[in-house]
């Protein structure tokens, strides 16, 4: 059998059917994600409004199961590879923001538990505000015990997560005057 013959031998139904089903599985991937989240993905305008058709069907029914096909179907005709790359971008994003949430709670379960912790947050986030943190501390403590709502505790997260946004914007910030003078 020659390269041209080879060429002509036709895709089992069984492979087409499981490339389908691929391509419905990354179309539920899309319907999964925010609306603002697939507007930041390249997608032909009738994927995108089929996209957006599925995100609003709240019930798991046959509608539906018609509407992830369709979805499956205007898949053959995308960049299949791209949508697969924006997709990890987006769950790597959304990983990396949760990994920052929980480094937040560590750092604020470790300022309840101790004060000594204040000491390292000043000297890792230098605009911290320490008269209000220690009185933000002061107070998540006593309603600790009080069995109030805890609303300094959240207080002190929301003060730690701007500390780091913050930092975080500084770097990029200086990331990009670098690049900047490099450049020149």
């Amino acid at each position: 059998m020659n390269i041209h013959e080879e060429e002509q031998v036709p895709i089992s139904k069984t492979r087409r059917k499981r490339a389908m089903e691929e391509l419905q599985t990354l179309g539920e991937e899309l319907v999964a994600l925010s609306s603002d989240r697939v507007r930041n993905i390249d997608l032909p305008e009738d994927l995108r409004v089929a996209v957006s058709d599925a995100q609003r069907m709240t019930r798991h029914d046959e509608a539906r199961r018609r509407q992830m096909q369709f979805i499956g179907k205007l898949m053959r005709n995308v960049d299949v590879e791209s949508v697969r790359g924006a997709l990890a971008l987006v769950r790597g994003e959304s990983a990396s923001a949760a990994a920052k949430l929980h480094r937040i709670e560590r750092l604020r379960t470790s300022l309840l538990a101790d004060e000594k912790v204040s000491y390292e947050i000043a000297l890792h986030f230098p605009s911290v505000d320490m008269q209000r943190l220690r009185s933000l501390r002061r107070a998540a403590i006593k309603e600790q015990e009080q069995g109030k709502p805890p609303r300094s505790y959240r207080a002190i997260f929301q003060l730690l997560k701007e500390l780091e946004n913050e930092t975080q914007d500084q770097t990029t910030e200086a990331a990009e005057l670098k690049h900047d003078d490099n450049g020149d």
